[in-house]
């Protein structure tokens, strides 16, 4: 489960990066002229800065919750072997007390 969330953490990362730099920035970018030529004009002026940042909304959500989905099975899997040492540490028998030691007395 770990493994795989991690992977699709991965995929998710890398897409936002893409369609991060897709974005127009000031002036340059390449959601501009572009971007008409890269999607067959489908996405000319303002509704290709429309998909890209609703785009780019999503997938920050996705990539957010699939940290803190993460983040508590980790913390999760933590505790439950934090708690199997200390139940195996609790029913160990205790060792027994050291002898003091004998100081000869002139």
């Amino acid at each position: 489960m770990f493994s795989i969330l991690l992977a699709l953490l991965i995929i998710v990362a890398v897409l936002m990066i893409g369609v991060i730099l897709l974005q127009k920035s000031e002036g340059s970018g390449m959601s501009g002229s572009s971007a008409a030529s890269m999607f067959g004009g489908a996405l000319t002026g303002a509704s290709a800065g429309n998909f890209l940042t609703r785009t780019t909304a999503i997938l920050a959500t996705i990539f957010f919750v699939l940290c803190a989905v993460l983040a508590l099975l980790v913390a999760h899997s933590n505790t439950d072997a934090r708690n199997s040492a200390l139940r195996a540490e609790l029913a160990a028998p205790l060792p027994p007390a050291p002898t003091p030691p004998v100081i000869p007395q002139n």
